[in-house]
């Protein structure tokens, strides 16, 4: 395993760096709280006061951490002769990040075993278990590297979210979506019209994927890359480009985009020529759509309500319904989400899904095209959902997805004409985000 760029790592002349105490501090509030990683860090004081590189090292750590749990802890098994007691909570997840550092960050015995053994040794609450830090980490590396890689992908999981996928998809799919987030995921760039896609990914290092998004597989500075300040383009994960190339919006049309901050999708829209009306309910997430569109150039009309009782002024040429889902299938992303979800989330959004559906349908005029899509990849907020409104609104009419429309990815259009992607798609070429689109027209009554 290569080792991690430089900026990624911790200063090591201190045996007790700030970093990793912060990083402590987080994953306990991800893993015991089930708060957002983003929440767990940047909610700190003392992550704030760390320097940018120290900043790097504290994410890349916790996330890695998170991301692989179940295989950090099958190389910890090795060396333990039992497993430390529930209650010494801090000492299981130092142990935990120790490993981490270990075996995906690749630091140095050196660097690494007497910081963490300094950070069991702090805390009351630890401090027994620090010999046993220092003799499992010195050894982790070499020992338990073995276990790490030959571990099941299902046992990164908590076990209820693998038996769903599994119950859902079989045995061998759940294990191909489960590993291909094992991984840091690339970063994928959706371009305005008119901007060269294969200039971009030569000045990036990056490649053009079918159907024009530009991916680079690390994501370093966002901020430092051509074309950021021009608004050639914004960050949006090739799966989430989707819905909206589907939907085809074109010139003259009045489009919706509702649930649609932080605004890639209506971007998309906007940037076809179609006059465009982003709706969502909160205010604050609107304010960073608002931006992205001047930075790119493009223009919307803004709504701040629920989307399913706003009401257009006339019927519109087509609806973009990204519905609040489970986000099941951003976990390349979004590794901390394993944490923050509980089994019983996925039956509760469901209303407020069909909610929405109704009530997109009815906005469009006659011969109006409507595309629903969730990140999910549970097939209650997918798949059934629009079984269900099909069922409940018969004049309406699933457009089915034609292959030509989606160049290598053929093998996600289900039976019906939905599309169904999963992270183990395109695995070679870095995987996608799990998503399922459906486009459904209103025809003449």
């Amino acid at each position: 395993m290569s080792a991690k760029p430089e900026h990624t790592r911790p200063h090591a002349n201190r045996s007790l760096h700030p970093a990793r105490q912060v990083a402590l501090a987080a994953l306990a509030g991800v893993v015991g709280k089930g708060q957002t990683l983003e929440a767990a860090l940047s909610g700190r004081p003392s992550f704030k006061r760390l320097d940018a590189r120290d900043r790097a090292f504290a994410r890349a750590v916790t996330t890695a951490a998170i991301r692989r749990a179940g295989a950090l802890q099958a190389a910890l098994d090795v060396l333990l002769d039992k497993p430390l007691p529930e209650k010494a909570f801090s000492a299981r997840l130092i142990l935990l990040l120790g490993a981490a550092e270990r075996l995906i960050l690749d630091t140095p015995p050196h660097a690494a075993v007497d910081a963490w053994v300094s950070v069991m040794d702090a805390s009351p609450e630890s401090r027994r278990f620090k010999n046993l830090a220092n003799a499992v980490l010195r050894r982790v590396g070499e020992k338990g590297r073995g276990a790490f890689k030959g571990s099941d992908p299902l046992d990164d999981l908590p076990q209820w979210w693998a038996e769903r996928w599994v119950d859902a998809w079989g045995e061998d799919t759940a294990r191909a979506m489960t590993a291909a987030r094992s991984g840091p995921p690339p970063l994928d760039l959706t371009l305005k019209p008119g901007v060269d896609a294969n200039q971009l990914a030569d000045a990036i290092g990056g490649a053009v994927l079918p159907g024009g998004t530009v991916r680079r597989q690390t994501i370093g500075a966002v901020e430092d890359l051509p074309g950021y300040a021009t608004g050639d383009w914004w960050v949006q994960d090739a799966a989430a480009a989707l819905p909206a190339r589907l939907l085809a919006p074109r010139r003259g049309e009045t489009i919706a985009d509702l649930c649609a901050a932080p605004g890639g999708k209506t971007m998309q829209i906007a940037a076809s020529g179609a006059q465009t009306i982003a709706v969502d309910a909160s205010p604050k997430r609107l304010k960073r759509l608002e931006d992205n569109l001047a930075r790119a150039g493009l223009s919307a009309q803004i709504a701040a309500a629920d989307a399913a009782e706003w009401t257009p002024e006339a019927p519109l040429d087509a609806v973009l319904l990204d519905a609040p889902c489970t986000a099941t299938g951003t976990l390349r992303r979004r590794p901390d989400a394993v944490y923050a979800k509980q089994p019983g989330d996925v039956a509760s959004l469901g209303p407020i899904q069909s909610r929405l559906l109704d009530a997109a349908y009815a906005m469009l005029k006659t011969g109006g095209r409507l595309v629903y899509c969730v990140c999910s990849l549970e097939p209650e907020e997918g798949e059934d959902q629009i079984a269900a409104f099909l069922k409940r609104t018969p004049e309406a009419r699933l457009d089915p997805v034609r292959p030509e429309e989606m160049p290598e990815l053929e093998e996600a259009i289900t039976a019906e004409g939905a599309v169904r992607t999963r992270p183990d798609m395109w695995a070679d070429k870095g995987g996608l985000d799990g998503f399922f689109i459906a486009r459904i027209v209103k025809p003449a009554r």
